[in-house]
């Protein structure tokens, strides 16, 4: 068991006095010669803090309801410190604070946490450089870790700290003999396992990457060209769903036009092949009011966010920034394309309690100018000391 110590120490600055005439009282945790600061919630007239005894006098109602609360938050975190000693893991004065707050630190962060950060996170990429199709395979390669987990070792879970290069090769064997898959599946389900690593070692809850010695090669694709006989077959088969007949229309009509062309040019070629058999056809041109209709539906409709956002599935969002009034870590969770649960954690300096800022952004939708324009018209930058409102957006995408 580690024999160093850690320091708790309440600290006030006069300067940050708001109309009140109070200042928020932060706690500063020190270990192993490191700070991390945060924010009590408690607020106390400058005049009656009493820093060399860490105590608010004259003792009445208030202010020994602040020495009790200041009481609680000290005992929790040295029970927290206490807890990662036992453990006899080697941690920092960030993993003393994630302990207190409840939140994992880097030894504990496991595998399935790393997928769910990197899903979380491509799902909000979604329509500006993300398919959502992509955010799909990788829900598919969670499933099939877990589904893994559970055929190797018997367990839900697994972590980070843990994965070595046999992780990696003993997945890969998996893939190939229990899951009968083709050798570009396996490699894409690496591929994206190891996308999901290197997040994890960019966030520094992995140290070595298992795969540095892993060799994964790409396999060739072959190329399979259909003989004049299979293509005749193909052109009078005729299948008995609309789309797979459109589909192999489509198909065969590449094949005789042998060119690799775009949408348009194609586009081109069959309303020529159209006219080509049907002399009498008149193409439709459409109207002004055609044009003015379709335009109202789109606008109206499929192009509202509504349409395109929000009915997408449940998620969640966890994002720390850091900002000239320190850090700030926003955990949100967002239901059809709208906000349902908030919290803001960080080392930051409050003027006043931002309970009420967390409470005005629930219900709001889950959009970067949405958001942006509650903040100023709550005016969060009265709420958090040097921290603008375009600078606290950040942390909610």
């Amino acid at each position: 068991m580690s024999i160093y110590k850690i320091t708790i120490l309440y600290v006030i600055s006069k300067s940050r006095i708001n109309k009140k005439g109070v200042v928020p009282i932060i706690c500063r945790i020190t270990y192993l010669g490191n700070r991390k600061q945060f924010a009590t919630g408690q607020f106390i007239n400058p005049n009656h803090w009493y820093s060399k005894y860490q105590l608010a006098k004259p003792p009445n109602d208030e202010n020994n309801n602040i020495n009790t609360q200041l009481s609680l938050i000290k005992s929790k975190i040295n029970r927290a410190f206490l807890l990662l000693q036992v453990k006899e893991d080697e941690f920092s004065v960030d993993d003393v604070y994630n302990q207190f707050v409840g939140k994992r630190t880097a030894s504990e962060r496991t595998l399935l946490d790393a997928f769910d950060y990197h899903i979380n996170r491509m799902q909000q990429l979604v329509g500006i450089e993300v398919k959502q199709v992509s955010v799909e395979k990788y829900n598919q390669s969670l499933v099939h870790v877990k589904s893994f987990l559970k055929f190797k070792f018997n367990k839900r879970d697994y972590l980070l700290k843990d994965l070595k290069l046999n992780f990696v090769t003993e997945f890969e064997y998996y893939l190939k003999t229990e899951k009968k898959f083709l050798p570009n599946t396996v490699y894409k389900t690496l591929q994206r396992l190891r996308r999901v690593v290197r997040v994890s070692i960019g966030g520094e809850y992995l140290v070595k990457d298992p795969f540095i010695l892993h060799k994964a090669r790409k396999p060739k694709k072959e190329v399979i060209y259909l003989t004049e006989s299979e293509l005749n077959t193909l052109e009078k088969y005729q299948f008995s769903q609309e789309r797979l007949q459109l589909v192999k229309d489509l198909f065969v009509f590449c094949c005789y036009t042998g060119d690799d062309i775009g949408v348009d040019q194609f586009r081109q070629k069959v309303m020529k092949h159209i006219t080509e058999m049907y002399p009498d056809a008149i193409p439709y041109q459409l109207t002004a009011k055609d044009k003015a209709a379709i335009q109202k539906l789109a606008d109206e409709k499929y192009s509202t966010w509504s349409w395109n956002y929000g009915y997408s599935p449940k998620y969640g969002l966890k994002k720390g920034v850091k900002t000239s009034g320190g850090h700030v870590e926003v955990h949100l969770n967002v239901y059809k394309g709208v906000i349902i649960e908030l919290d803001i954690f960080g080392d930051f300096f409050v003027n006043r309690d931002i309970d009420e800022v967390k409470r005005a952004l629930i219900g709001v939708e889950h959009r970067k100018e949405t958001v942006l324009d509650k903040l100023k018209e709550i005016k969060s930058s009265a709420y958090f000391n040097n921290i603008s409102e375009e600078d606290l957006v950040v942390a909610f995408f």
